[in-house]
């Protein structure tokens, strides 16, 4: 895999993911990736950020490995490598190229305030 696909791959499968969230916590009262203002001196002075309404936002870190498997009769792709286990590849390959990459990222979140 090229790096300029790796890179477009990984973004889109993180942006998804923000995506896949933002419309699941909306029933429950928080948000993902809220609006904020401020700077991040503030969330290192006081732990954490403040969205544009005012409330707190927590920031979520990610620290993920990724494997990149290709090979003749395998499918190529991205998946989380987890442990011993390979999410996302399938087939068998004799000629298998592996790669393990680790990515960093953070999401601001706002959790649901207490009824």
């Amino acid at each position: 895999m090229e790096l300029q696909e790796f890179v477009s791959e990984t973004l889109l499968q993180i942006i998804s993911g923000v995506k896949n969230a933002q419309e699941k916590t909306n029933s429950f009262g928080g948000s993902v990736n809220p609006r904020i203002t401020g700077s991040s001196e503030y969330a290192a002075q006081h732990g954490f950020l403040r969205t544009v309404g005012g409330g707190p936002a927590q920031i979520v870190q990610f620290d993920v490995a990724l494997t990149v498997t290709e090979g003749t009769g395998t499918k190529g792709g991205i998946g989380v490598f987890a442990g011993a286990i390979n999410l996302g590849s399938s087939g068998q390959s004799a000629n298998e190229n592996k790669s393990i990459s680790r990515v960093k990222f953070s999401v601001p979140i706002t959790l649901p305030e207490n009824q």
